[in-house]
């Protein structure tokens, strides 16, 4: 950190009260209480990868909410940019069956997080990061919080930007519009294949959509696909194809892809190229999916590194 607002990653976003079962949702079953949503499972993943890292959000001003706060600063995540307010935490039901396959159930229309602003954003403290990593989750919360997302696109040196696509959320085209409104400010989009860029691109081919993407104005794209690998198109127009790292354990994929996306972003604050932080996210993304719940196992940096040996070895 080289000054008092200097993080090498910022992120904004909404965290979640996490509630999970191994069983269906009925009445009676046993559940475990969690932090979770997608800015907290990037964040955890880019601080364990060794970055110093700031979230930008609300969070209910009550029990709930100090829960919330504890467990943030417990991942390495700083909470000073986090605004208690008075009104509804945020919460999400997470069935897991024993295939780590998932069910989701949220309750977060109108609460607290979702209402970001841009008022809730320092740009000084966006300015002097390493990287903001947002997701598309968090822009379609609320017309203030897209608001907010686009400020941090002007206002970030490095944007890295996950659209996140969730048809609950937003719709496909308006998924799209607002990703072809922010490429111009992306140093790296990290879509997923096939469901997301078929969706929101039109397109099946992970190249064709990384084309496309860069032709929008991205200087780089990494398009994942699950088991096949990652698609990687740096700023130089160079192709490279990652391939994935094989899970030692699948309890739950949940946050799978944040964790990517913050230990990448993470990685880029830090030095490494595109293609030494996809690497490295790749494995990291692999060993998360051994715990239960988003934040359930975010490997160390050297753990990491030894999955990524270990399979490459």
């Amino acid at each position: 950190m080289n000054s008092q607002n200097a993080f090498d990653v910022v992120l904004l976003g909404e965290p979640l009260v996490e509630i999970s079962t191994t069983q269906p949702f009925v009445h009676g079953v046993s559940s475990v209480l969690g932090v979770s949503g997608d800015v907290v499972n990037a964040g955890a993943a880019a601080a364990a990868a060794g970055a110093s890292v700031a979230l930008i959000a609300r969070v209910s001003n009550d029990e709930l909410g100090d829960a919330v706060c504890a467990r943030i600063r417990a991942l390495g995540i700083d909470d000073t940019y986090i605004q208690r307010i008075d009104g509804q935490q945020g919460a999400y039901f997470l069935h897991i069956d024993p295939q780590g396959q998932r069910q989701f159930s949220y309750a977060r229309s109108g609460s607290v997080g979702s209402q970001l602003t841009i008022a809730d954003v320092p740009a000084d403290v966006l300015e002097a990061a390493g990287a903001v990593l947002v997701s598309g989750i968090t822009a379609a919360l609320s017309e203030t919080a897209r608001s907010a997302v686009l400020f941090a696109a002007h206002k970030s040196s490095r944007f890295v930007y996950d659209p996140n696509f969730r048809p609950r959320l937003t719709t496909a085209s308006d998924s799209a519009a607002l990703l072809r409104e922010l490429a111009p400010h992306c140093s790296v989009v990290v879509p997923s294949a096939p469901g997301e860029i078929d969706a929101i691109l039109g397109v099946d081919d992970p190249l064709v959509a990384a084309t496309r993407l860069r032709e929008w104005g991205a200087a780089s794209v990494a398009v994942t696909r699950g088991a096949d690998g990652i698609t990687v198109v740096s700023e130089d127009g160079s192709v490279h194809e990652e391939p994935t790292v094989p899970a030692l354990d699948v309890v739950d994929q949940t946050g799978a892809g944040d964790v990517f996306a913050g230990t990448l972003t993470a990685r880029m604050a830090l030095g490494d190229t595109l293609v030494e932080a996809v690497s490295l996210a790749a494995s990291a993304a692999s060993l998360s999916v051994g715990g239960r719940g988003g934040t359930g196992l975010i490997g160390s940096l050297s753990e990491v590194r030894a999955h990524r040996e270990r399979v490459t070895a």
